[in-house]
């Protein structure tokens, strides 16, 4: 079945990136278990690199892809899709060889000027090529994005991840005796070729679909100079962002470690915290996200295709649509963080970060809405504001961030004040360029006061069990379910969503009548 609708390609890309997060989770379970965290270490300690190489290759061009391909697609410019395509395809291709086989050529220099751990020469060169296979890959699953065709990129993001746990796991632990090193390059071996698996699939549907931009016959009207020029003009501002993003990632591993010291923590301690962080608040946190960013991925084309066809009622209707859908789905997830912060860090083994993931989910609401929201601003063409909005946050950000973590009795405390208000800061900016660039109001009755109203239905529920009910796993996980099921009844009476609604996701559309 396909559809065009924002909805269904959305849902497609959260069952996918769901069942790719389920099993992420299992895959570092077993890694933890069974490998060791020595391996797994110096496995993990060449993504730094891996990523600003891989940033650079693709340099934003399948999200540039996917909004080129949905204006033409919206005119019916077949020949000029197809044209697009090959062209970006092209760049993708050799971008991702030379970066590839450069740093191969160097990679003694890197790894001897970079990288503390000498052991891990073997895992980086094992995935380097993996660098040249993801740069090709990006360039098919822009283009079916484009279509808004996101079953393709669906499949192959799953079996990708299916050949990366059983191959990984599988070669880590017959290495695994030789020594440390051995079992990351296991692991190296098991994510080249998850990734070759991925392309392989994505590359025979494209070689199977049976659309109209595949018919011969259509020719094209735009010339490669100009294509160029526009992929790569809405390409470098995303580039810039994610740079940015790996740029912070970095700062954020430097400052808190550092001011937790600061703030009267031993090294030890705070290299621990620092790890709680991340591997357990901010992992919790943005679970949710695989929504948001199945969201924000189908927003581009959908929003393009009608800029394209400058319908801009069909654009604003849209682009309400996704904010409230957030909005929706991200309230009762930040309620149940808060509510169940102490069980779920326990979960993790990281009890100690059981407040700073309550301090964390008051913002999470935010933190959702700017992935949704900078989508938003790419599909309308300004993928430089989210840049943008990105520096003027940081830069109030950071000096927070460095001041209370340092402060003692605040420690991580401080660290997730600051986070969130990152988060509130970015997601107001986005907001207020998407009222400005639209010409539009947002309908706060059913973007706040709907959901509002639902999930206090919920907090009563929660706060029900947690009074009168002994706290256990089956007691939490119950009042859980009914929660959810509380506040989407609330919204069903107060019209926060509607039948017509829920019937166009997949799994509802054949129940409801």
């Amino acid at each position: 079945m396909r559809s065009n609708s924002l909805i269904y390609g959305a849902v497609i890309l959260f069952a996918a990136n769901l069942i790719n997060r389920i099993l992420g989770f299992g895959y570092q379970y077993l890694i933890m278990h069974y490998i060791g965290s020595e391996s797994f270490g110096l496995y993990y300690m060449v993504f730094p690199v891996y990523m600003t190489a891989l940033v650079l290759t693709t340099a934003g061009i399948p999200l540039a892809v996917s909004k080129m391909v949905s204006e033409k697609v919206s005119v019916g410019s077949y020949g000029d899709v197809q044209k697009i395509f090959r062209i970006a395809l092209l760049i993708l291709f050799i971008a991702g060889l030379v970066v590839s086989v450069a740093l191969y050529i160097f990679s003694p220099f890197i790894v001897n000027r970079f990288f503390p751990d000498k052991r891990v020469y073997d895992v980086f060169r094992i995935c380097i090529p993996a660098i040249f296979i993801v740069s090709v890959a990006s360039g098919f699953r822009g283009y079916f994005q484009g279509l808004q065709n996101m079953i393709p990129s669906a499949l192959s993001q799953v079996c990708e991840q299916i050949s990366r746990v059983a191959v990984g796991f599988t070669l880590s632990l017959k290495l695994l005796p030789l020594g440390a090193e051995w079992g990351a390059a296991g692991l190296a071996a098991g994510m080249l070729c998850g990734e070759a698996i991925g392309l392989s699939m994505i590359l025979f549907q494209y070689l199977l679909q049976s659309n109209k931009t595949q018919q011969n016959g259509y020719s094209s009207r735009e010339n490669a100079k100009s294509i160029i020029w526009n992929l790569f003009t809405i390409s470098l501002p995303v580039t810039g962002g994610r740079l940015m993003s790996t740029g912070l990632s970095t700062l954020d591993a430097i400052i808190i470690p550092r001011q937790l010291q600061v703030a009267g923590y031993s090294a030890r301690n705070a290299a621990s915290l620092f790890g709680q962080l991340g591997g357990t608040a901010l992992t919790l946190l943005t679970f949710p996200s695989v929504f948001t960013f199945a969201l924000a991925t189908s927003l581009v084309p959908a929003i393009s295709e009608a800029i394209g066809r400058k319908d801009y009622k069909l654009a604003q209707k849209r682009c309400i649509d996704a904010i409230r859908y957030t909005v929706i789905l991200g309230l009762p997830c930040v309620i149940t963080l808060y509510y169940y912060a102490q069980p779920l860090t326990q979960l993790f083994k990281s009890g100690e970060v059981a407040s700073v993931l309550r301090v964390l989910a008051i913002g999470g609401l935010f933190a959702y809405l700017q992935q949704t929201t900078t989508g938003i601003l790419q599909g309308l063409g300004k993928t430089f504001l989210p840049l943008l909005h990105s520096i003027i946050s940081t830069i109030f950000r950071l000096p927070l961030l460095y001041y209370l973590t340092g402060i003692s009795g605040l420690g991580l405390l401080g660290s997730s004040f600051a986070y969130v208000f990152g988060f509130f800061c970015l997601a107001v900016l986005n907001l207020l360029a998407i009222r400005r660039n639209l010409n539009m109001t947002f309908d706060l009755r059913s973007i706040v006061l709907q959901p509002v109203s639902a999930g206090l239905g919920m907090i009563l529920m929660i706060k029900a069990f947690i009074l009168f009910t002994p706290s256990n796993s089956i007691t939490n996980l119950t009042s859980v379910i009914l929660g959810f099921l509380i506040y989407f009844v609330v919204l069903l009476i107060n019209g926060g969503i509607n039948t017509k609604e829920v019937r166009k996701i997949p799994l509802f559309n054949r129940i409801l009548p």
